[in-house]
């Protein structure tokens, strides 16, 4: 195949091989297709779960979003949030207490 580059696309490649970036204008466009094919995937991914949300709508399965929803869903958040933090801290706290100190073999720690 052969392919036929803009001015300003051989620049750029031109550019890419001067500073090392790539050592052949083939190197260029395989990394170009490369990205090109990653991108592609990426986007049918999303389209397929689009797909399976708008399906989910279909079904009646969908919430409406209000600002009272919203401020709801953000303080139940905040709750759970601050909440895991504290049974955070309080197992830090509780076992900085429970240490154990170990002795000699047969002396009982203090």
């Amino acid at each position: 195949m052969e392919v036929h580059l803009t001015p300003d696309q051989k620049a750029f490649i031109r550019q890419a091989i001067e500073s090392g970036r790539f050592t052949r204008a083939e190197d260029a466009v395989e990394e170009a297709l490369a990205l090109w094919e990653e991108r592609e995937r990426k986007r049918a991914e999303i389209l397929a779960a689009v797909d399976v949300a708008e399906a989910s709508l279909a079904r009646g399965e969908g919430r409406v979003l209000t600002q009272e929803s919203l401020q709801e869903l953000a303080e139940k958040v905040k709750q759970r949030g601050r909440a895991r933090r504290d049974r955070t801290a309080r197992l830090r706290k509780n076992a900085g207490r429970h240490r154990v100190r170990r002795g000699a073999p047969g002396q009982h720690a203090r």
